[in-house]
């Protein structure tokens, strides 16, 4: 592992243009992408029809969230807040494109998108030169020839970068290899670069198989939750596992959470955290009168939250990760816990997990939903959890898409 250093680097960001500014990207204006669809709005405008849209969603349920309930919005940055490029890689090895696939499936190429944060627009050059120097001939999905097809970049709020290549098969590891100095020098912060095999033509971005090429196969990310004053929230993020894109929006996600469950526990208690991921949630909630277990599918999400637990120094009969199915919760198992956290992908918790919420007798529910849609569906196979306070997170401004976390309580 990379030793943690002591203070968040500084990190230089061009001006944000204003929130209300109708020209952030050339590339939207142009019609060149079409990815942010309301980009073109102001900001405050967009985020005043998605909290209108999402609350009458949600209030009109068989288990309906009060109007009164919701609390101001969290949000985002107009630009520079994207952690994450997931580009695919277009042309020719000479002259590689890299973003998304337009009409016809042609290359698009996004390295100037100003979304993305600056330490990740300033490597993807760097990386299309690899590309080049290495001869790694784009995927060519019309033709199912080439080698390249992704190359996917994540940026640390310290600016270290994890870099991943998305290959065909393993031809180019030892060239991969061979380029991981020069690639060092031009990009002091790469903390990670690994190569992933992802053999089948299919519309699928990663393979099973991954090949870490450095010495270390995880980034730290250092989260500050403003709650109260600002308290460090240190993840590691493994090559194939789920984060939060925006970060700014995820501390304050975590806060959130952690000043709800503050709010609503006293005392000793214990805390279940289902889907935990890389363990955001219940590190966030972790203090010295809880119990805290976290459940995740993934067994590389489990050992970066066992890392993240070492590195606050948290006790491991007080902080718990472990590996299996999060949909699995048996309310005759023994005691339920008195608070628990869901965080499930899009399709939401579904009728069977709800279900046995529902039958568990827990007093206590925090439900974070990226897809208001299933959560509509969840709510309504549990009647007798209502909610009590609700908050928007601008994850993804000038889209659709919206985050929502929700408190709810039992009624008696």
């Amino acid at each position: 592992m990379r030793p943690v250093v002591p203070a968040r680097t500084s990190i230089s960001t061009p001006p944000a243009a204003s929130a209300g500014s109708t020209s952030l990207c050339p590339l939207h204006e142009a019609g060149t992408c079409r990815s942010c669809p309301h980009m073109s709005t102001p900001l405050p405008a967009q985020l005043a029809r998605k909290q209108a849209r999402i609350a009458a969603l949600l209030s009109a349920g068989a288990n309906p969230i009060p109007a009164g309930v919701w609390e101001s919005p969290a949000a985002s940055a107009p630009q520079r807040f994207r952690n994450k490029a997931k580009m695919v890689v277009a042309g020719t090895a000479p002259d590689p494109i890299l973003g998304i696939l337009g009409p016809g499936g042609h290359g698009v190429d996004l390295r100037t998108c100003p979304l993305h944060v600056p330490e990740i627009e300033a490597a993807l050059p760097v990386l299309a030169r690899t590309i080049t120097a290495l001869g790694l001939t784009p995927y060519d999905v019309s033709a199912r020839r080439g080698e390249l097809k992704h190359v996917l970049v994540t940026a640390s709020p310290d600016g270290d970068l994890m870099v991943r290549f998305v290959l065909r098969s393993r031809r180019h590891m030892a060239d991969l290899r061979a380029a991981l100095p020069v690639l060092q020098r031009e990009l002091p912060t790469l903390a990670v670069l690994s190569a992933n095999i992802q053999p089948v033509h299919q519309a699928i971005i990663e393979g099973p198989e991954e090949v870490v090429l450095t010495a270390d196969d995880r980034l730290l990310m250092r989260l500050r939750l403003p709650t109260p004053g600002t308290r460090e929230l240190p993840l590691y993020l493994p090559t194939r596992s789920f984060f939060q894109t925006n970060t700014a929006i995820a501390e304050q996600l975590y806060a959130t959470a952690r000043d709800w469950a503050d709010a609503a526990l006293s005392g000793p208690a214990r805390v279940w955290d289902l889907f935990c991921g890389v363990g955001g949630f219940a590190l966030a909630l972790a203090g010295p009168s809880r119990s805290v277990l976290g459940v995740e599918v993934s067994a590389s999400a489990i050992d970066g939250a066992r890392a993240s637990a070492r590195l606050m120094r948290l006790p491991e009969e007080r902080v718990r990760f472990e590996a299996g199915d999060a949909a699995v919760l048996d309310p005759g198992a023994g005691a339920m816990p008195d608070l628990l956290v869901v965080n499930p992908p899009r399709r939401g918790i579904g009728a069977e997990l709800a279900a046995r919420i529902e039958a568990s007798g827990v007093e206590r529910v925090l439900y974070s939903s990226c897809n208001p849609e299933s959560l509509a569906k969840d709510l309504e196979q549990m009647p007798s959890l209502r909610v009590q306070r609700a908050r928007l997170f601008d994850m993804f401004p000038h889209t659709d898409h919206a985050e929502v976390l929700v408190s709810l309580r039992r009624d008696r």
